[in-house]
């Protein structure tokens, strides 16, 4: 792990000593005639039950477990807290869905749009010494043009959609800053110069004379140490991971599944020499690049093992019941064989994108989908994209950023040139703020532009498999359809021009270890060793395809009423291990 690295900490890749979790009892009431703003449940609360944050009601972990939907959902705690001079204090949100709005001690504090990202208010100026009090509302809908991801928006579950999550879901903390402090750093490894980028934003007073010490060390030993002026609220700058007056003799060290290394970084912020402000991090150096048809990591073809994972667990939902939980999934699809995590339809818990960090375990980033294209669409996507985005960007095991999946939010992109407009939007509009990364627009089918050329496919036979793909590269390109015979490969208009190609859904197999109503893909296993059979039936003939070069399978664990997981949804295995790490890393040499 890092230097850094503090148990439970929520956001490990900025991290300060002085915080505090809200996570435990909240006072809890429903709202669904929705007339607590009117009533004024900020000034006075109408509580009828306490739930457990950061757990939603619909859970059991919640202590309510009601699945039932609730438009209007509100919260409410009580803080002891000092207020202390040159302090700021903000609040913090990892994640709430959908509508957030945050009174504190009965002022108005501010608003968040959107279900999956983290949002902050800062609210020293309504605090008091004492008791403070927080109350939150949350409000939700079954609108199909809100990014909502797997969380179904109907009354009944179906297929592979799921209960909703509504309200708070993931932890909630504050955060105690100086005056003048750090908001944010990106940090952009160049392994080509043997260098780190820096951006920062400052907020405060910039006079008298502020200064930014940046400290980078490995194992302990240091790197480089760089001090430079801070004149205004944002600024550059670009580090050496070479110093001439320190012998590294090991040269720079990468990142990548095999050997994970990472840097520690310091920032601190100085007054006239006298230090207000320190933030710890980390980060990797690494490169992802494509290069003809291969993806290439820090310059050597990359063959992404991956397993699809929708973070979804028996009681709690959405919401990891700890931070073990994280690390045990992780541990467990490293052990299976898998070098890589596709995050499917969920921004997850960044305890988890940081044990990805430390254990080397790639990670796709997914964006939880709409199901409808309009106005309200485009707009809330694209503002929640972008947070995401930023968020996650200074991750090394991120490399591939996943907008749209399957057509979701956008269903006629195969021959609309406005939703086909919306996808090139994001498309640039991710490479704006993230050159590096390769970015499908769209996986699964109907590609517009794309760095990465992805193919969703559940047949469950070899010899199906082998027949449509091998020596069919420019036909499945030109003429394919996908999974199959749903959609084409390229959307209406757009042309393959010569980028990697992967399988990044397969697989699926039904196997159900108890005995309830369920869903998967094709015909259900009806023993684990029938599970093993077609599980290594499909991922060898992908393997012996020349130009795919990676597969997802489908999937880490069980879901509510999907039962294609490797473990159950309790994550525990229901099948042997060994014997699935045997099947991934079987005839690497040979690809």
């Amino acid at each position: 792990m890092t230097e850094s690295y503090i148990k439970d900490y929520p956001r490990p890749q900025f991290v300060r000593d002085s915080w505090e979790t809200l996570n435990g009892r909240w006072d809890f009431a429903f709202d669904d005639a929705g007339k607590g703003e009117s009533e004024k449940w900020f000034e006075l609360f109408p509580s009828a039950q306490t739930i457990q944050v950061p757990f939603s009601y619909e859970s059991v972990l919640s202590g309510i477990g009601e699945t039932k939907f609730h438009p209007v959902v509100w919260y409410q705690k009580e803080v002891n807290m000092a207020k202390k001079a040159k302090q700021r204090v903000c609040i913090h949100f990892e994640g709430s869905d959908y509508l957030t709005k945050l009174w504190v001690n009965g002022k108005y504090a501010g608003s968040h749009v959107g279900g999956y990202t983290r949002f902050t208010f800062d609210v020293t100026e309504l605090l008091r010494n004492g008791l403070n009090q927080f109350t939150v509302r949350v409000e939700d809908s079954n609108d199909m043009q809100q990014p909502r991801g797997k969380q179904r928006w109907v009354k009944e579950s179906f297929a592979c959609w799921y209960v909703q999550t509504t309200g708070i879901w993931k932890t909630v903390w504050l955060e105690y800053v100086p005056e003048t402090h750090l908001e944010n750093v990106k940090m952009t490894p160049l392994l080509g110069e043997k260098a780190l980028d820096l951006e920062w934003k400052a907020v405060g007073q910039f006079e008298p004379e502020l200064t930014l010490q940046t400290e980078i060390r490995f194992q302990g030993k240091l790197i480089n140490r760089v001090r430079v002026p801070v004149l205004e609220q944002r600024g550059k700058m670009r580090i050496s991971m070479f110093s001439s007056s320190i012998y590294q003799w090991w040269g720079i060290k990468t990142w990548s599944p095999e050997e994970p290394n990472l840097y520690d970084i310091r920032f601190e912020l100085f007054e006239n020499d006298v230090p207000v402000d320190r933030v710890n991090s980390y980060f990797g150096m690494r490169d992802i690049s494509i290069q003809n048809d291969n993806v290439l990591l820090n310059g050597q073809p990359l063959y992404q093992r991956l397993i699809l994972n929708q973070g979804y667990w028996k009681d709690s939902q959405l919401t990891p019941p700890d931070e073990e939980a994280l690390i045990n999934d992780v541990d467990s699809i490293l052990a299976l064989g898998y070098n890589g995590v596709r995050m499917h339809q969920k921004l997850e818990d960044e305890r988890f994108c940081y044990w990805c960090d430390v254990k080397g375990l790639l990670m796709w980033c997914e964006m939880p989908s709409a199901y409808d294209y309009g106005d309200d669409a485009v707009q809330d996507f694209t503002t929640q994209w972008m947070e995401a985005v930023r968020q996650y960007y200074n991750h090394p095991s991120t490399i591939v950023w996943t907008p749209f999946n399957e057509s979701w939010g956008i269903p006629q992109v195969g021959d609309d040139h406005t939703q086909q407009h919306f996808t090139e939007a994001v498309y640039h509009l991710t490479k704006s703020f993230d050159p590096m990364r390769p970015v499908i627009v769209q996986d699964g089918w109907e590609h517009t532009v794309s760095d990465i050329i992805t193919i969703h496919d559940y047949e469950g036979t070899a010899k199906k498999l082998l027949l449509r793909y091998l020596g069919q590269k420019d036909e499945i390109m030109k003429d394919g359809v996908c999974c199959p015979g749903i959609r084409p490969v390229m959307a209406k208009g757009f042309a393959y021009r010569g980028q990697p190609v992967m399988i990044s859904e397969c697989g699926g197999v039904a196997f159900a270890d108890h005995q309830s109503s369920t869903w998967g893909y094709g015909e259900d296993a009806d023993s684990s060793e029938a599970y093993l059979s077609r599980l290594e039936e499909v991922t060898s003939a992908i393997k012996a395809i020349p130009y795919i070069c990676g597969y997802c399978y489908t999937q880490v664990s069980d879901v509510q009423q999907e039962v294609n997981g490797i473990l159950n949804d309790s994550h525990t295995a229901k099948v042997d291990e060994e014997a699935v790490r045997k099947i991934n890393l079987q005839d690497l040499n040979n690809i």
